[in-house]
């Protein structure tokens, strides 16, 4: 059996963070003119200098221990395919091997970071998990 140096809730909770990131594009229109009632749709899609979630997701995998960034980026690498559920332990020994600057800048490159974190995690429970 496998245990994950994290609570399942902990990774879901980071995922809705990542989708409601990875849903929004850069902010390309300064002034979109129009009606003002449409135009804050179009604001709620953009990212901003004062939007916090990119910097909520830094800060959470950031605060995490050396093993638990490690966990998640194997996590990650499991749900994109890269590596399989029985390869646990040296997925993880990999990831920190190949730690090179920020996780969560790494995590927050990868345009479909949210869904492969919860594919690895649904491969893990099936594999087993304490």
């Amino acid at each position: 059996m496998v245990a994950l140096p994290f609570d399942n809730a902990k990774i879901e909770e980071l995922v809705l963070r990542f989708n409601a990131v990875m849903a929004k594009e850069a902010t390309d229109i300064s002034d979109p003119g129009g009606n003002a009632s449409d135009d804050e749709v179009a604001d709620t899609l953009q990212e901003s200098d004062g939007d916090l979630s990119r910097d909520e997701i830094t800060q959470e995998i950031e605060s995490m221990n050396d093993e638990q960034k490690d966990a998640l980026v194997a996590l990650f690498w499991i749900g994109r395919g890269d590596a399989d559920p029985e390869a646990w332990e040296p997925t993880k020994a990999l990831a920190r091997q190949q730690h090179e600057g920020l996780v969560s800048r790494y995590l927050l490159g990868q345009p479909d970071a949210g869904e492969f974190l919860t594919e690895g995690l649904e491969k893990m429970l099936e594999y087993g998990l304490d």
